[in-house]
């Protein structure tokens, strides 16, 4: 079953002479309990993609379905639950509120969703400790470290009942360690069930622990396959990339 499908997506910003076409036409699909990679150079439109992929924006053409179901035909409300209940995201500056504590963070989802604070208490201590920290739970997000906070940003990304996972450039601004380590995590909620879709520039920590790639340029997949696929085409993959 696919949790997330893309069908001929574009997405235009402007017009006329200040027309960008920022995604065209693109297939994209990603089976349920999989991790797959969005790579491309900057500007490809991978973000767009990402935002696109969660009800955060429209797309200009084509159809999106989560879970089956059309977004498209959708009203606002249905949306804003549908992001609230069923898709978690991990943004590059982990958004976390400066006055709550890590738990308080994670938490803070559920209990906007009408979640009784003591249940998203103990539904945000669980994800912590999926995550590794439940130690860190009572510490501010000043107190922890880059590659805690993204953690932490993962954990309120997944709480609750949440089936799909967007997450967009992981490893910005992280040292390559805290990042293998981040992705281990992250490795580790997939198979806890969680399907994940993540935009990421560092291709070999993508052919690591993605099953599926695709690359973007100028808006459109150039390649796509299995991780395997794109082990035996690194080369190819560079020169896509620009590397």
């Amino acid at each position: 079953m696919n949790m997330l499908e893309l069908r001929r997506v574009s997405k235009i910003y402007g017009e006329g002479p200040t027309e960008v076409q920022a995604l065209r036409e693109v297939d994209l699909s990603v089976d349920a309990g999989a991790m797959v990679a969005v790579m491309g150079p900057s500007g490809s439109g991978k973000s767009t993609l990402l935002t696109i992929a969660g009800s955060l924006e429209e797309p200009t053409s084509g159809e999106v379905l989560v879970g089956g179901a059309l977004l498209a035909g959708m009203s606002r409300n249905d949306k804003a639950r549908l992001r609230r209940r069923s898709i978690g995201y991990v943004f590059q500056d982990f958004n976390l509120l400066a006055g709550l504590t890590a738990a308080e963070n994670v938490a803070l989802p559920l209990e906007l969703d009408g979640v009784a604070a003591r249940k998203a208490r103990v539904a945000s201590m669980a994800a912590l400790e999926q995550l590794g920290l439940s130690d860190r739970a009572s510490r501010f997000p000043d107190e922890l470290s880059g590659g805690e906070r993204q953690r932490v940003a993962i954990a309120r990304a997944v709480v609750g009942e949440r089936h799909l996972l967007l997450a967009d450039e992981l490893s910005l601004g992280l040292a390559p360690i805290i990042v293998k380590q981040v992705f281990a995590k992250l490795d580790e909620v997939r198979k806890a069930g969680i399907t994940v879709l993540v935009v990421e520039q560092n291709a070999r920590l993508a052919m690591k622990f993605a099953d599926y790639l695709y690359v973007l340029k100028y808006g459109r997949v150039v390649m796509e396959g299995a991780r395997e696929e794109f082990q035996r085409s690194t080369a190819l993959v560079d020169a896509y990339l620009g590397v």
